[in-house]
């Protein structure tokens, strides 16, 4: 049987987070594709961590800095390692390389957190977007030291190869994989008339959630709320500090629910869901959750940024508040234009996330690349030369932090 081993910066959590959906999106890929899968990770898990034993998944605790993981790794001699985001692969990167080379090094990118820096930088300072930062280098650096690198965004493949000039065989493109929506499925949600108030979720760890929530609260909602005053914003999110909870207003209608213990629930039963991102990266798993759940949402160019194909959307697409706010309105009040969307959020799932389709191409490129080993990595000349060098100074710091603690 084929070993999978899996390194996370955190335990995986899909009911919080788009980057939990992701990876468990990729755990049943490996185990239809019948690989026996480890997943180790070097923080403690959380009380929304799924429970990946119930799936056959043997899960360990690693550590940084600590020369037990070459002795893991060689006893389990993984065909091949999964890098959650590149700062796993910074840190046990170098390990698997100089401990079990034999393993293909994928690594899952979540989104281009250089990316997602540069715009979060440029709306703080209201500047142009300058791409190059520590982050960038770090990131690229990792991209070229794996063997292969999933990327989730269409946007984002265009970026990295036209931009960034990175060759094309170091690159995957494996968006969310969804299971097709049948064609009843919507008729069995309630209705529009059935659905009541508008919602937003998002995990409030993540920067471009909090914004976009404060965005809603100081120049959205007040609009939306003078149109229609007994509506109500229903926000959802796991780790909400004192800061969005003191955005709570019942007279105004802008609630904090918190984290939502069933978001399908939460989802069909709310007529219109709003996403006013005004930076951030990669595909947004709230904007696929409204168009499986059949709700129509208003998003910004960020928020639909590598969703769709066509200019069909099942939605509007706004910058600006004033017409965020009247398109919300007019979604909102008019039946028709709604089951209009929600037709439209049914097509961009089954045409552009079908799971059976980006299950197959994958399989196929891993296929490929463990056959040919050693050649894939000879062509990859920049790589090469990353690998050495990182190999080299991240292992005398590590064995350097390592024996200075042993001495402590």
């Amino acid at each position: 049987m084929k070993r999978l081993l899996i390194i996370g910066l955190h335990w995986p959590e899909p009911s919080t987070t788009a980057a939990g959906t992701r990876m468990m999106q990729l755990i049943r890929f490996f185990l239809e594709n019948k690989y026996q899968i480890t997943f180790a990770c070097s923080i403690p898990k959380t009380t929304y961590s799924y429970n990946l034993n119930s799936l056959g998944i043997k899960t360990v605790e690693i550590e940084l800095n600590n020369s037990s993981f070459d002795s893991f790794i060689r006893q389990l001699k993984p065909h091949i390692v999964l890098f959650d985001q590149f700062i796993t692969e910074e840190q046990f990167g170098w390990r698997v390389a100089d401990n079990y080379p034999d393993a293909v090094r994928i690594l899952d990118t979540e989104d281009l957190h250089f990316l997602r820096l540069a715009r979060e930088l440029a709306f703080k300072k209201k500047e142009k977007i300058n791409l190059i930062n520590d982050t960038t280098k770090r990131e690229i650096a990792s991209i070229y030291r794996s063997d292969l690198s999933l990327i989730i965004s269409k946007s984002e493949m265009v970026l990295l190869k036209k931009e960034i000039k990175i060759d094309s065989k170091l690159l995957h493109y494996i968006p969310f994989l969804q299971t097709k929506i049948a064609v009843n499925t919507l008729k069995k949600f309630p209705n529009f008339k059935e659905r009541q108030h508008f919602i937003t979720m998002g995990n409030f760890k993540h920067k471009p959630n909090y914004e976009s929530v404060l965005y809603l609260k100081k120049e959205i909602w007040p609009k939306i709320r003078k149109k229609l005053p007994k509506t109500e914003l229903h926000v959802y999110g796991a780790y909400s500090n004192e800061r969005i909870k003191q955005m709570h207003n019942q007279k105004e209608g802008f609630i904090i629910k918190g984290w939502a213990n069933n978001k399908e629930e939460v989802y069909k039963n709310s007529r219109v869901f709003l996403a006013p991102l005004l930076f951030g990266a990669g595909l947004k798993g709230k904007l696929i959750d409204s168009m499986i759940y059949g709700t129509p949402n208003i998003t910004t160019t960020i928020g639909a940024e590598g969703m769709t194909r066509n200019s069909k959307w099942n939605g509007f697409i706004e910058d600006n508040s004033e017409e965020f706010a009247q398109k919300a309105v007019e979604l909102y009040n008019h039946e028709e234009k709604w089951l209009e969307f929600q037709k439209n959020g049914k097509e961009i799932i089954n045409n552009c996330f079908n799971k059976n389709k980006f299950d197959k191409k994958l399989q196929i490129k891993i296929n490929e690349i463990s056959s040919n080993l050693k050649e894939h990595r000879e062509h990859n000349f920049i790589g090469q030369i990353l690998q050495y060098h990182t190999l080299k100074s991240t292992q005398y710091l590590s064995k350097y932090i390592e024996e200075k603690e042993r001495k402590r």
